[in-house]
C-alpha cells in the first residue's frame, strides 16, 4: 500500500464524487471528517418516548472544529485555480483552518479578528500555523466586509463560507451520518453563527435524499445565542454580544441559505441565553464526557429549552414524535476556549503529600 493511499482519508478522498473536484485538484488534506457520531444514553432517557439522540462530535477533526471540511475543498480548488494566498475573516475556529490548510499547502494565509473578541486557544492557533494576523477595530461582520473588498482588487483567494466550495465540504458530515444510521434523522441540531453549517448540511441531506440514499429529510433546527440572533429577529444585530464567541455574528454570510433550509425541512430558528449555553457545555462534560466550546452546546441547550412544552409552543419548535432519532452537532472542541471553562470550574484543592490527609480531603 502507498503512501499516497494511507494519508488519502479526508472528505476529498472519502466523497469526491460528490465534490467539485477535478483530475487536476490537489488534495490539501489533514485526514479530515470521519468524526464519531456520539449516542447520548442520558440525553435520549431524559427526552424519553424511544427517542435516541446523537452527538456528532466535530471537535475531532484535525484544527478542533468542523471548519476543517470546507477547508480542504476551498484551500485545495484554490491552490488549483493559482493562488498563493489566502484570506478569511473570522471569530476564531475559521482562521485555525485556514491557517493550517495553507500551512499544509505551502501557501500564505491572512487573517482579520475583530480585536479583543477571539478566545485565546484559537488565535494560538493562527499564530503557530503561520498565519498573517490582522485585529481590527470591529466585529466580525466588519472584517468580513473588508475580506470581501480585497478580494475583489487583490490577487487573494477567500475561503470564508462565501466561498461555495466552503459548504460543499460541509455538507459531508451530514453524508456521514446517513451512513452511519442507515438513514437521514428525523431532526437535526446545531448552533447557527454565520449560518454556513446548517446550510451545508441541508445540502448534503437534500442531495443524499435526492440519490435515494435515505428515505427522508430531517427537520433542521438552529440555535442562535440570545444577544447575536439576527436570523431569530429577522433583522441585522449591529453590535452582538454573547459569550459564545464563535456564533457573535450580527449578519450571517448565508442567511438566506439558512432560511431555505429552515423553511423546506419544516425546522426552526430559535435562541438561547448565554446562561443557558454555559449550563449545556458544563452538562455535557460532566454528564457524557463531550467537551465543547460554549458556541456548541447552543444546540444541547436547545434540547432542554425544547423539553419545556410552554417554551416550546412559544418559539413555534417542532414537536418531537416517540421514536425519533435526533443528531445534534457540536462544532469545536473545548480546548479553543478554555478561558470560559475555567471561570466555571472549581478551584484546585491544596493537599499536603500524605496518604490520610487527601483521603479525607476527597471524603468531603
Amino acid at each position: 500500500m502507498s503512501i499516497r493511499t494511507l494519508n488519502d482519508r479526508g472528505v476529498l478522498a472519502r466523497w469526491k464524487q460528490y465534490l467539485p473536484v477535478t483530475e487536476r485538484t490537489p488534495f490539501i488534506s489533514l485526514n479530515e471528517g470521519s468524526t464519531p457520531l456520539i449516542h447520548s444514553p442520558k440525553l435520549s432517557a431524559i427526552i424519553g418516548r424511544d427517542c435516541q439522540v446523537f452527538i456528532k462530535y466535530e471537535g475531532l477533526n484535525p484544527t478542533g472544529s468542523f471548519k476543517d471540511r470546507g477547508m480542504t475543498v476551498a484551500l485545495s480548488k484554490a491552490v488549483e485555480d493559482g493562488a498563493q494566498a489566502v484570506i478569511c475573516a473570522s471569530t476564531g475556529n475559521t482562521s485555525a483552518a485556514a491557517a493550517a490548510y495553507a500551512a499544509r499547502a505551502g501557501i500564505t494565509c491572512a487573517v482579520l479578528l475583530p480585536a479583543g473578541k477571539i478566545a485565546f486557544g484559537k488565535l494560538a492557533q493562527a499564530f503557530i500555523y503561520g498565519a498573517k494576523v490582522v485585529a481590527i477595530e470591529g466585529n466580525f461582520d466588519d472584517a468580513l466586509r473588508l475580506v470581501r473588498e480585497i478580494g475583489e482588487t487583490e490577487p487573494i483567494a477567500i475561503v470564508n463560507s462565501i466561498n461555495p466550495h466552503r459548504l460543499q465540504g460541509q455538507k459531508t458530515a451530514s453524508f456521514e451520518i446517513i451512513e452511519e444510521l442507515g438513514d437521514a434523522p428525523e431532526f437535526h441540531l446545531l448552533p447557527v453563527g454565520n449560518a454556513g453549517n446548517i446550510s451545508a448540511y441541508w445540502l448534503g441531506y437534500d442531495e443524499f435524499h435526492r440519490l435515494g440514499k435515505s428515505t427522508h429529510r430531517p427537520k433542521m433546527v438552529g440555535f442562535q445565542a440570545a444577544g447575536s440572533a439576527p436570523i431569530f429577529h429577522n433583522r441585522i444585530v449591529e453590535k452582538p454580544e454573547t459569550i459564545a464567541s464563535a456564533i457573535r455574528i450580527g449578519n450571517p454570510a448565508s442567511w438566506e441559505l439558512a432560511n431555505t433550509a429552515i423553511h423546506e425541512s419544516g425546522g426552526a430558528i430559535d435562541i438561547v441565553t448565554d446562561e443557558e449555553i454555559l449550563r449545556a457545555q458544563a452538562w455535557l462534560a460532566s454528564h457524557e464526557g463531550i467537551f465543547v466550546e460554549p458556541a456548541s452546546a447552543a444546540g444541547i441547550a436547545g434540547i432542554f429549552k425544547s423539553l419545556d412544552p410552554q417554551r416550546a409552543h412559544e418559539r413555534r419548535l417542532p414537536h418531537i414524535p416517540d421514536g425519533s432519532r435526533i443528531v445534534c452537532t457540536v462544532t469545536g472542541h473545548g480546548l479553543k476556549d478554555p478561558d470560559v471553562a475555567k471561570e466555571q470550574c472549581g478551584s484546585v484543592i491544596p493537599a499536603k503529600a500524605d496518604k490520610s490527609e487527601i483521603v479525607r480531603l476527597l471524603s468531603k
